[in-house]
């Protein structure tokens, strides 16, 4: 359920208990967020992507058709961090499942200050259950004003992307951690 703000509601707490246990795991964003996930689509500067995210089935869910109509171009879903990560950490890491299209995780920092600005990096999907380890090393900076890479103590939030291309996405997370 999503309330009017765009929250997704319920179910997030009481997903998939268990999943990524024994990989290094201390808390699973997506059965223990800090912060509610929250949907939001390039239609915010007049693109015309639509979509939806939902808490389903044990998972974050994140569907819909992204144009590049209008100079847009995605749909997100997203949490802010309420507490800095470990400075020591190494990545993202994430089980997924999709139709087969490319995904991104998105990280805003303490440094992203324009609404344009966030550090991505991308993992392929399949309609089996994989998991994606995406070392902060891998991810890219969106414009010449960020630092090279993200410094995990500095990330503010992170999302799960449909981005780029004109495509129909549907993307089901069902655990995402910090090793």
């Amino acid at each position: 359920m999503i309330d009017r703000r765009g929250a997704i509601l319920g179910g997030a707490a009481c997903l998939a208990a268990g999943a990524g246990e024994g990989q290094g795991m201390e808390r699973d964003y997506v059965t223990d967020p800090e912060g509610p996930w929250r949907y939001l689509s390039d239609r915010v500067m007049g693109g015309v992507s639509k979509g939806a995210a939902e808490a389903t089935g044990g998972a974050i869910r994140l569907s819909g058709t992204v144009s590049t109509e209008n100079r847009g171009g995605f749909i997100q879903v997203r949490t802010e961090l309420a507490t800095p990560l470990d400075p020591a950490a190494r990545g993202i890491a994430l089980e997924a499942r999709g139709n087969g299209e490319r995904y991104f995780v998105h990280l805003r920092t303490r440094g992203t200050r324009l609404p344009w600005h966030y550090y991505q990096a991308g993992f392929a999907t399949a309609p089996e259950w994989q998991e994606a380890r995406l070392p902060f090393t891998s991810f890219r900076a969106s414009g010449a004003l960020l630092r090279g890479t993200p410094r995990p103590q500095d990330v503010t939030s992170i999302g799960l992307v449909a981005y780029g291309r004109d495509h129909e996405a549907d993307l089901e997370v069902r655990s995402l951690w910090i090793w």
